[in-house]
C-alpha cells in the first residue's frame, strides 16, 4: 500500500486512545459533572471554548472513535441550543469529511483493483443517486455515521456532495441531540434519546426526498407524455399485445406472449424474419462459408494435397445464399406463428395512443405494445455517395456478378466478414477503416484478424477516413485520406458501405406520442425495457445496448412477460452475460469483460492464456492460430470475461457462457472430461494453465518428503 504511514499513524492514535482509556472523559457522567465549568469557560472565552470543541469533535468523528453522540450533546449542554447546533454540525460534517478523504485515500485504489467490476455498478449507482442515498442514511441516525463515512470514501461520490449532503442530512439527528444536551440533567442513558415514535419520525423523514423525488417524476413524465397523460383508456381492449416488427426481438415476444394464451397481434411491415434472416446473420454466413471452401482449396498442399482447382459462378453463390434463406424462411414464417396463436398482419403499423395501433385502416386497441422494429444500415454522409454504385449489408445480396474491385468501408464485424469473404470469392477488396479494426475487441485478437484478412488478399487501409466519391467516364473512385494527411484515390466496381445501423424510429407515431429517443438515436427505456408510457415496451435493435440476434431474443423474453405480468411480478433485464462473436477467419469470440477494457477501468484481473498452437485437433486441421484468453479474479478461479480466437471460437465460448452465468470456476471446467481430439479441449487445457499458475508449492514440498519417506 502506498499509504501504509498514515495508516501506521492512524492505527496508533486509536491505539493511544484506548490505552489510556481516554474514553472515559466522553461518558454523560463526565459531561454532568463538568458541565458548569465548561459553561463558565464558554462565558469567559466563547471563540477559544467553541474552537478547542470543534477540534476535539473533528479529530474524534475523523478517527471513527467512540464519542460523536456524546460531543453533539455537550453543545448543546455547553452552547445552548441556537449556538450549539451550528457548532455540532459543522464540525460533525468537517470531521466526516476528514474521515471520508482518509478512506478514498487509503483504500479507494485497493479497493477497486481488487472488485473493479463491482465497484463500477456501484458508482454508476453513486453517480444517479448517491446524494439521495446518503441524505437518507444520514437522516436516520441508526446507521452508524463513521461507517457510512468510510464507505462512501470508496465511491465515486463528489467530496462537495458529501459535504453538503451530510450537513444538510445531519441537521435533524444534530438538533434533537443538541435540544437534549440543554436538558442534561434529565438525562439518564444516550439511548433513552431515541424513542421508537422519534425513530419511526426520522425514518419518515428519510421516505420524504424520495416520495419527492418519485412525485417529481411522475409529473415530470406526465407533462412529456402530453394530452395522452390525462386522457382514459379504453375500459375493454382488442388485444392483450400488439408487436411491432417480425424480426428476432418481435418474433419471441410473440412467441411467449401466445405460449401463455394471450391475444397477441404481431404487424411486419416488410419480411418475416427481419434482418437477420433476410439481410444479415443467415446470408452471409452462407456466403462465408462458400467462401472458406474456396479458402480450403488454395491451402490444398497444406493438407498433401499437391493441387487442387475448383470451378465456380458467382452467381451460383448467390443463388445459393437465396437458397438457404428460403430454407430457414419456414421457421420464422407466418404459417408457422399462426399455428401457435398468434394473429400476422402485414402492413405499416402506426401508434395513435397509448392503447391504440392502427394498420391497413384498422385500429385495434390493446392493454401492452411492444416495440421491435429493428434498425437499418447507417449510411454515411459522404459526398457524391448517390452518384456510385454502393450497397449496403442489406443490398448487397442483390448482387449478381462479382465487382473485380470492391471497396468496404467500415472496420466492424460486418465489415471485416465480407471483406474476407468477398476476396476469398475473388475480387480485390480494400477495406477502409476511420480508426482500427474490430475495436470493441482486444489488439492481440484484432492483430490476428488484420493479418488473416491481409493474407487472404484484403489491402486493409486503418486510420483512413473517406473524404469523396467520384464519378467520371463511367468510372468510380473514392478519395480517401490516411493518417499521414496524404489523399489516394481507390478505384471500385461497388462499394459495400458497413459502418453501423441506425434504429428504426419514424414512421411508427413516437414523435406524436413523445417517445423519448436517446442521443444514440434508439428508444430510451428502463431496466425494464418501458418507455416513457408504462405499457410501451421496446425490445430489439431499437432500443440496444447491443445489437445482436441473441440479444433481441433475449429481451423479447422480458418484454414480453413484463408487458403481460409486470402488475404482478417484473424482470429487469439481465446484461450480466452477453456473447457475441464475429466470423472472420479466425473467428473472434467473447463474452463478458476484455484485457483492454479491465485496463481502462482499472479492473484488477489475472490473464490465463492457452496457445491453440499446442492443441492437437489444430494440429490435425492445419488450423494450429489463435488462442484461449480467460479473465479471473485474482487469486480465484471465478471468470470475468473470455476472448477465444481461433477456428470455431463462437463454439467454444458456450461452454465459458454456462460457466459465468452459472458461476462455475475454471477448476470445474478443468475437472469435467472433454473428448480427445476435440477442439473443445482449448478450454480445458487453458483451465490447466491456471491451475499451473496456482499450484501450492509449499504443500508440494510436504508431499515431496513424504514421498521419501514413504520410499525409506
Amino acid at each position: 500500500m502506498r499509504h501504509w504511514w498514515l495508516l501506521i499513524l492512524l492505527v496508533l492514535l486509536a491505539g493511544l486512545f484506548f490505552t489510556f482509556d481516554l474514553g472515559r472523559f466522553l461518558s454523560l457522567e463526565m459531561l454532568k459533572n463538568s458541565r458548569d465549568a465548561l459553561q463558565q469557560a464558554y462565558q469567559t472565552r466563547p471563540v477559544r471554548s467553541i474552537g478547542l470543541y470543534a477540534a476535539i469533535y473533528i479529530v474524534i468523528t475523523s478517527l471513527s472513535l467512540p464519542g460523536a453522540t456524546l460531543m453533539t450533546l455537550a453543545g448543546g449542554a455547553i452552547f445552548g441550543l441556537w449556538a450549539g447546533i451550528p457548532a455540532a454540525l459543522i464540525s460533525a460534517t468537517i470531521g466526516a469529511t476528514v474521515a471520508f478523504w482518509t478512506a478514498r485515500y487509503l483504500f479507494r485504489d485497493v479497493v477497486h483493483q481488487r472488485f473493479g467490476d463491482r465497484m463500477a455498478a456501484l458508482n454508476a449507482g453513486i453517480e444517479r443517486d448517491g446524494a439521495f442515498y446518503l441524505f437518507t442514511l444520514r437522516l436516520v441516525p441508526v446507521f452508524p455515521f463513521f461507517v457510512i463515512n468510510l464507505l462512501m470514501g470508496l465511491t465515486a461520490i463528489r467530496t462537495s456532495t458529501f459535504f453538503w449532503v451530510s450537513l444538510s442530512g445531519m441537521l435533524a439527528g444534530t438538533v434533537v441531540y443538541v435540544n437534549a444536551g440543554t436538558q442534561l440533567a434529565a438525562l439518564t442513558s444516550l439511548s433513552g434519546i431515541l424513542s421508537p415514535s422519534l425513530i419511526g419520525s426520522f425514518v419518515l423523514l428519510a421516505a420524504f426526498p424520495w416520495l419527492a423525488r418519485w412525485g417529481l417524476e411522475r409529473i415530470k413524465v406526465r407533462r412529456a407524455q402530453g394530452h395522452w397523460a390525462g386522457s382514459s383508456r379504453p375500459r375493454r381492449f382488442d388485444r392483450n399485445l400488439v408487436v411491432i416488427g417480425a424480426g428476432a426481438a418481435g418474433l419471441m415476444t410473440s412467441y411467449i406472449a401466445a405460449s401463455t394464451r394471450a391475444k397477441v397481434t404481431l404487424i411486419e411491415g416488410h419480411k418475416m424474419g427481419g434482418d437477420c434472416l433476410n439481410f444479415g446473420c443467415v446470408p452471409s454466413k452462407t456466403l462465408i462459408r462458400s467462401a472458406a471452401f474456396l479458402r480450403q482449396v488454395r491451402h490444398a498442399p497444406e493438407l498433401g494435397i499437391t493441387r487442387a482447382t475448383v470451378d465456380y459462378n458467382f452467381s451460383d453463390v448467390m443463388a445459393r445464399v437465396h437458397r438457404i434463406i428460403s430454407a430457414v424462411a419456414p421457421h420464422d414464417s407466418e404459417e408457422r406463428y399462426t399455428k401457435l396463436g398468434v394473429e400476422v398482419i402485414h402492413g405499416n403499423a402506426r401508434i395513435t395512443s397509448p392503447w391504440t395501433v392502427e394498420v391497413n385502416g384498422q385500429t385495434m386497441t390493446t392493454r401492452a405494445i411492444v416495440i421491435a422494429t429493428g434498425a437499418s444500415p447507417t449510411i454515411p454522409p459522404i459526398p457524391g455517395l448517390e452518384q456510385v454504385r454502393y450497397y449496403t449489408s442489406d443490398t448487397i445480396w442483390s448482387l449478381t456478378e462479382r465487382p473485380e474491385r470492391l471497396v468496404v468501408l467500415g472496420g466492424g464485424p460486418i465489415g471485416c466478414e465480407l471483406a474476407q469473404a468477398f476476396a476469398c470469392l475473388g475480387c480485390q477488396v480494400t477495406q477502409v477503416a476511420r480508426t482500427g479494426l474490430m475495436g470493441r475487441e482486444d489488439a492481440d485478437a484484432v492483430k490476428l484478424v488484420e493479418a488473416a484478412l491481409r493474407a487472404d488478399g484484403v489491402r486493409v487501409l486503418t486510420q483512413t477516413g473517406a473524404i469523396r466519391c467520384e464519378r467520371e467516364s463511367g468510372k468510380q473512385r473514392l478519395i480517401v485520406r490516411g493518417e499521414d494527411g496524404i489523399e489516394e484515390a481507390l478505384p471500385f466496381d461497388a462499394m459495400l458501405c458497413a459502418v453501423g445501423r441506425t434504429a428504426r424510429i419514424e414512421g411508427f407515431g413516437l414523435e406524436e406520442l413523445g417517445v423519448r429517443i436517446s442521443p444514440k438515436r434508439t428508444i430510451e427505456t428502463d431496466d425494464w425495457l418501458q418507455t416513457l408510457y408504462p405499457n410501451i415496451y421496446a425490445c430489439g435493435d431499437v432500443t440496444g445496448p447491443y445489437q445482436f440476434t441473441h440479444v433481441a431474443g433475449h429481451q423479447g423474453w422480458y418484454a414480453s412477460v413484463n408487458a403481460l405480468f409486470g402488475v404482478v411480478k417484473r424482470f429487469k433485464v439481465d446484461y450480466s452475460v452477453i456473447p457475441w462473436a464475429t466470423f472472420t477467419s479466425p473467428e473472434v469470440a467473447r463474452v463478458g469483460l476484455s484485457e483492454d477494457e479491465a485496463k481502462k477501468r482499472g479492473i484488477s484481473c489475472e490473464v490465463t492464456r492457452y496457445g491453440l498452437e499446442d492443441l492437437d485437433r489444430a494440429m490435425t486441421d492445419e488450423a494450429a492460430r489463435g488462442f484461449v484468453k480467460v479473465l479471473t479474479v485474482p487469486g480465484k478461479d471465478r471468470i470475468l470475461g473470455v476472448t477465444i480466437v481461433g477456428e470455431h471460437a463462437s463454439d467454444l465460448l458456450a461452454e465459458f457462457v454456462l460457466a459465468m452465468k452459472h458461476g462455475l470456476g475454471l477448476n470445474k471446467i478443468l475437472g469435467t472430461i472433454h473428448t480427445y481430439p476435440t477442439w473443445s479441449e482449448a478450454n480445458k487445457y487453458a483451465a490447466g494453465e491456471w491451475r499451473r499458475a496456482h499450484v501450492p508449492y509449499r504443500l508440494l514440498d510436504w508431499v515431496e518428503k513424504y514421498h521419501a519417506w514413504r520410499r525409506g
